[in-house]
């Protein structure tokens, strides 16, 4: 073939990096949220001050015909799980085979999310992240191939946002036979897209790609590719491009948009596979397009919308790292126990102990409320019927940080048994227990999708919108003092009715929530009651920090950042004792639930009250002059004594635009 025509002289210069100011950064991402609240949200009511509680409870159940569904499917999946998937095998050789892949394919499990008239098999969110906790428990880069492909991959947003033609095409390759990626980071592009440098310039009735990828998850197999790309606005007095009219905004609107590419299209080039400390098994790379054509037609949605399609279609894709969280950590919880029992010390099993037998009820009690807040979560999402962005983000962000503490509490009770890897152990005689490979495989969880850090200032932008809706304007630094006032009305309106409602509340009423201390059961609705003063507390603690702070409210992300983990908690403390409820009523375990939920809201309320602390009392302020000093180079001298092994290379790596100069490693399965 030949090379692809350069694209109209009209459009900017591919190599053209965006150069965007702070303020220019944070107005990209806030015109890409969702800003309507259509539906009600019970993360958002609680961070209002607010115990919704009848958003939740009685814990919404699924339909009989999509358990069945469901439970027909685990049943193969698991038999798959246990004869086909050595997780050894992908661990020693950094790959997943080719006949795993192929028989995923088979088994439908690259369509469980997607709807059965399109071949899939048309799973619930809440099936398809038990199906997800199950695979990746026999292996965790086996559910990242499964979750990339089908939680932001080609399926979901094309079911949100695509054509009914882009779903007839591509939805049924997804779901028998192709593999898709997300491709947005770039090498100098992460959680700020204001900056995204790779361009799609309009070119006929095809766009032309230019520019890099990074950690392209999938991209080393992948057949189709969710790319999102810059394209250039029109200059003024462009009525369209190539002589073409706009037409209800769909065309010459430009800025960040999402593509679907053919992964096999000439100018396409997969550069690296990348390796990491774990995960051996994941199929991520370097992605370069050089003058790739795709067609107008693989264009998702109009011009502009690629980050409000991506951060959409995150608010239920989200969803999947706190389902492979609640694997490990129910796989955590198996190996504590059976250690514990056989491993003696002193005259006595380990586990009776106290220094190792709080660890393990710390991860009996964490995983019982991490499944409480993930099965309540994808619940909401099928039923539709609840605004559950908040619930999603906060699902993702407690479920990656507790996993990890409950990996690390595993290795500390194997001793150097978790320390050693499961290869070695069995070339010893002894089980072959990959304790320190879990740690390893769920570190990513807290970067992935969205890190801890970035989620923080996501969900508290979200806490905190209610506050900048009515007062917006009144801190805002650039508006006109017409508009302060203006604003200011509005929130003396407002805070007249909202205040009041956080002095009291059925918190504070002993026999609130008492269908949750049933007979001969822990007392779950002490726990609910301080659920609900806390969340008042919360609300309180939120209009003070605006009220001293105003416009540099934004720049506290340490305050900030307690607030939305204050919140988690006591999202996953409702949770907990919503489920254990349930489970009672259905006569399945209720006694040994409400022990594992007393057991977690004891835990929480602790965690909770440390949180409160550290608002008012921390070295936030300290550490930003220590910051100062150390970038000013003021410690270089505390460095001194040792030696760099690093390399000699650039920090970040050169991605102009431009042909590949390297090898492709593209692979295709089956």
């Amino acid at each position: 073939m030949s090379a692809p025509p350069t694209p109209s002289s009209s459009s900017a210069s591919p190599s053209s990096r965006p150069t965007v100011t702070e303020r220019e950064a944070r107005q990209v991402a806030e015109a890409a949220r969702e800003q309507d609240w259509r539906k009600p949200s019970f993360a958002k009511e609680l961070f209002l001050g607010r115990f919704r509680l009848d958003l939740l409870h009685p814990h919404p159940l699924p339909a009989d015909q999509d358990v069945q569904r469901g439970e027909e499917f685990l049943a193969k999946l698991r038999d798959f799980c246990e004869t086909k998937i050595d997780g050894a095998v992908i661990e020693r050789d950094a790959r997943i085979p080719d006949d795993v892949i192929t028989g995923l394919k088979e088994l439908g499990a690259f369509g469980m999310k997607i709807d059965t008239k399109y071949g899939g098999l048309g799973l619930t969110q809440v099936y398809y992240n038990k199906a997800l906790a199950l695979v990746g428990s026999a292996n965790p880069a086996i559910g990242a191939l499964l979750s990339a492909h089908q939680s932001i991959g080609v399926p979901q947003p094309l079911k949100m946002f695509g054509t009914q033609e882009q779903k007839d095409t591509f939805l049924p390759r997804c779901a028998r036979t192709d593999i898709s990626a997300f491709l947005l980071t770039e090498p100098d592009v992460g959680s700020d897209p204001a900056r995204l440098a790779t361009t799609a310039v309009r070119d006929g009735d095809d766009y032309v790609l230019d520019g890099v990828k990074l950690w392209t998850t999938n991209g080393v197999v992948a057949d189709l590719l969710v790319v999102m790309a810059r394209v250039p606005k029109p200059q003024k007095g462009e009525g369209g491009r190539d002589g073409k009219d706009v037409k209800d905004g769909k065309d010459g609107k430009g800025g960040i948009t999402a593509f679907v590419v053919e992964a096999a299209s000439e100018g396409i080039t997969v550069e690296n596979r990348n390796a990491f400390m774990g995960l051996r098994g994941l199929e991520n790379g370097v992605t370069r397009f050089h003058r790739v054509r795709v067609p107008a037609a693989n264009r998702i949605g109009p011009e502009g919308a690629g980050l409000k399609i991506a951060l959409t279609t995150l608010n239920t894709g989200r969803l999947s790292l706190p389902a492979m969280c609640v694997g490990a950590g129910k796989w955590c919880l198996k190996i504590a126990r059976e250690w514990s029992a056989v491993r003696e010390q002193w005259g006595k099993p380990v586990a009776l102990h106290e220094a190792v037998g709080s660890k393990i009820s710390f991860i009996a009690a964490t995983t019982f409320a991490l499944e409480a807040v993930l099965d309540l979560s994808s619940q909401m999402a099928d039923e539709d019927r609840n605004d559950i962005r908040i619930e999603a983000a906060l699902a993702k962000l407690y479920g990656s940080e507790m996993a990890c503490l409950m990996a690390d509490e595993l290795v500390q009770i194997r001793g150097g048994r978790g320390f050693e890897t499961a290869a070695s152990l069995e070339a010893r005689g002894e089980r072959a227990v990959p304790a320190e490979q879990l740690l390893r495989d769920l570190r990513i969880n807290r970067i992935f999708e969205g890190s801890t850090e970035i989620m923080h200032l996501l969900i508290a932008r979200e806490a905190v919108d209610a506050h900048l809706s009515v007062a917006g304007d009144l801190i805002d630094p650039d508006k006109t003092l017409s508009d302060k006032a203006r604003a200011g009305a509005q929130a003396g309106v407002f805070y007249a009715k909202w205040l009041p409602k956080l002095v009291a509340g059925p918190g504070q009423l002993p026999r609130s929530y008492a269908d949750f201390h049933p007979s001969g059961h822990p007392d779950l609705s002490s726990h609910l009651r301080y659920v609900e003063r806390t969340a008042r507390k919360l609300a309180r603690s939120t209009f003070y920090a605006m009220s001293r702070w105003q416009g540099r409210m934004e720049t506290k992300q340490g305050f900030l950042g307690r607030i939305v983990d204050i919140g988690a908690e006591l999202f996953a403390m409702s949770a907990a004792c919503v489920r254990a409820e349930h489970l009672r009523v259905k006569d399945d375990h209720g006694r040994e639930a409400y022990q594992l939920a007393d057991a977690f809201c004891r835990q929480s309320r602790i965690r909770v009250e440390e949180l409160f602390g550290r608002l008012w009392s921390n070295t936030d302020d300290l550490d930003r002059k220590v910051v100062k000093g150390v970038l000013g180079g003021a410690y270089e001298w505390l460095e001194e004594g040792v030696v760099d092994p690093s390399g000699t290379g650039p920090w970040i790596a050169e991605a102009a635009p431009g042909p590949s100069r390297r090898e492709n490693v593209r692979r295709a399965i089956g």
